[in-house]
């Protein structure tokens, strides 16, 4: 299934290549949204290896993101991007369904 108003940065399908490729476990970018944080929810990125049945998967330059549905629904309308700034590099969600963030930039409300 694919969501296409979610969509990958080049900056980020690029570093999610580097990652999977370094990981013989890994074969794609799990993206999901949790209850906590400063906000109310925070994101959380990790590397897996399978889809669940009802993932939407979102695909650029070789790169795959698999976001579960209600994950989804909290970032419709987003990128997923990767910053490489003076204080870290890190994913970053553009988010424009988000009320509020916090400073670290993983924690949102609605």
């Amino acid at each position: 299934m694919t969501e296409p108003s979610i969509t990958i940065s080049p900056r980020a399908a690029k570093r999610i290549v580097e990652l999977v490729s370094a990981d013989r476990a890994a074969s794609l970018f799990r993206v999901s949204v949790e209850g906590g944080g400063c906000s109310g929810f925070q994101y959380r990125f990790e590397l897996a290896s399978d889809t669940a049945d009802d993932d939407i998967l979102i695909e650029r330059d070789g790169a795959t993101v698999a976001i579960d549905p209600v994950s989804a629904d909290f970032v419709k309308g987003s990128e997923i991007d990767f910053v490489d700034e003076l204080i870290g590099a890190q994913f970053k969600i553009h988010n424009p369904n988000a009320t509020a963030s916090c400073g670290c930039g993983t924690s949102f409300s609605i």
